[in-house]
C-alpha cells in the first residue's frame, strides 16, 4: 500500500513513518513538502502521487489555537477537509488524528463517542470541526481521538519528568486535570491495526487507566528509582487556572473506545505498563 503522511516531522507522524515503512511505501510529508492549508497544492500532490491511504498528523498546539484562531481554522479544519476531499477523489482512505479536548470534562467518567462533544477551548472546537470536515468529504475515514501523547522525539512534561526528578530538579505540576496518557508507540501500533480492518468511524485510542499529571510524575519517578516522598518534595502542585495559559483545559477527559470493542480490538495496555516500556527505551 502507498501511504502519504502529513505532519511527518512531528512525534506521531515520525513514529508512524518508521512503523509503516516496514510494510508499505511511505511518502513522508513535512510542512516544507506540503502545506495542507493550500487546497490547490493538496489536490495536485495527491493526484500526482495517488496514495491508497492519507494520514494527517499535522498539528497546532493548544495555546496557539487560542491566540491565532485564523491559523487554527486553516490547519485544523480547512486543511483536513482538503486532504479528505482530495483523497476521496482518488479513492483513498484517510486517517485523521483528533483529541480528548472535544469533551468539556465536567463529568468524572470515561467519555465515549456517545457523549456530547462540547469543547471548552478553540483547539477542541477546531479539532471537532476538522473531524466533521473529514467525515463529510470522505466516507472512507478513520478519526482517531487520543490524548496526552508522549514518546521519544518530543519534549513535553510527560516525556521528561522522569529525568527532572532523577536529577533532583524542582518543577510545577498541574494537580487538577485527569485524562488517559498515551504512549506514541502504542498509538501507532493501534493505528496500523485499525487501518488493516477497513472499518470506518471514530476511534478513541488511549492507554488503559486514568491518571493526573501528579500520578504520572510519581510513577515515572518510582520507575527510575525516586522515592515518592522525595518526588513530592520536588513537585510544586498548582491548579490549571493558576498557570494563566491562553487556553482553558478540560478537567477530566479519560476516554473509552466503543468502536474498538465492537470490532474486537482489545484495550491498549495500562498506562503504567506503557510508561515502564517508554522509560526502559528512553534510558538505554
Amino acid at each position: 500500500m502507498k501511504v502519504a503522511i502529513t505532519g511527518a516531522g512531528g512525534l506521531v507522524g515520525s513514529t508512524l513513518v518508521k512503523r509503516l515503512t516496514t510494510d508499505h511505501e511511505v511518502l513522508a510529508l513535512k510542512h516544507a513538502d506540503l502545506d495542507i492549508t493550500n487546497k490547490q497544492a493538496v489536490h495536485a500532490l495527491l493526484n500526482q502521487t495517488h496514495p491508497d491511504l492519507v494520514v494527517n498528523c499535522a498539528v497546532l498546539n493548544v495555546d496557539e489555537c487560542e491566540t491565532d484562531p485564523a491559523k487554527a481554522q486553516s490547519l485544523n479544519i480547512d486543511g483536513p477537509g482538503y486532504l479528505a476531499e482530495a483523497a476521496n477523489e482518488i479513492g483513498a482512505e484517510i486517517v485523521h488524528y483528533s483529541t480528548n479536548y472535544v469533551f468539556d470534562g465536567e463529568e468524572e467518567k470515561l467519555y465515549t463517542i456517545l457523549d456530547p462533544a462540547i469543547p471548552v477551548n478553540n483547539y477542541g472546537r477546531t479539532k471537532l470541526e476538522g473531524e466533521k470536515a473529514v467525515m463529510t468529504a470522505n466516507p472512507r475515514h478513520y478519526i482517531l481521538r487520543t490524548s496526552w501523547v508522549y514518546g521519544i522525539g518530543k519534549e513535553n512534561f510527560l516525556s521528561i519528568i522522569h529525568r527532572q526528578l532523577k536529577a533532583g530538579q524542582r518543577g510545577k505540576v498541574v494537580s487538577d486535570c485527569w485524562a488517559s496518557a498515551t504512549y506514541v508507540e502504542d498509538l501507532v501500533q493501534r493505528t496500523s491495526e485499525i487501518i488493516d480492518l477497513h472499518h470506518y468511524g471514530i476511534y478513541q485510542v488511549v492507554n488503559e487507566g486514568i491518571c493526573s499529571y501528579v500520578e504520572f510524575a510519581l510513577e515515572a519517578g518510582r520507575l527510575v528509582g525516586v522515592k515518592e516522598s522525595d518526588a513530592r518534595e520536588l513537585l510544586e502542585l498548582i491548579r490549571d487556572a493558576d498557570i494563566k495559559r491562553p487556553a482553558k483545559r478540560p478537567r477530566y477527559t479519560p476516554m473509552r473506545c466503543l468502536l474498538s470493542e465492537q470490532v474486537g480490538l482489545r484495550p491498549l495496555r495500562h498506562w503504567k505498563e506503557a510508561l515502564a516500556d517508554y522509560l526502559k527505551t528512553s534510558m538505554d
